[in-house]
């Protein structure tokens, strides 16, 4: 997963017409290393679909900020720089509730693709 070390690579990277999916963590959040043992499975799943990319909140706090990041790890999709959908909540997330909001932000681009 790439890693966005700045708010200019974010805005270059949201701005793919492609989905890409946001993922907002931090070092010392614990949910967050919940899910790094399976995130490059769940990665390798989607990469024909969308791209994934992980947002340290601590690193690039100002985008955390404009995003309205109030939780991590928080999982928000766009396309040409537009928000299409969010997983945000403050409970742990699991594998399944991982990959059923991919599909969901999937179905959401694909509706506005035609």
């Amino acid at each position: 997963m790439e890693k966005i070390t700045s708010k200019e690579q974010f805005d270059v990277t949201i701005q793919s017409s492609q989905l890409t999916v946001a993922v907002f963590k931090a070092d010392w959040c614990s949910d967050c290393k919940y899910i790094d043992p399976f995130m490059p499975e769940v990665e390798e799943q989607f990469s024909q679909q969308l791209t994934l990319v992980e947002v340290d909140v601590e690193q690039v706090g100002t985008v955390s900020q404009e995003q309205n990041i109030m939780g991590i790890p928080s999982f928000v999709a766009y396309t040409e720089g537009k928000e299409l959908v969010r997983f945000v909540n403050k409970l742990r997330k699991s594998r399944e509730e991982i990959e059923g909001f991919l599909k969901t932000a999937l179905d959401v681009y694909k509706s506005i693709q035609k």
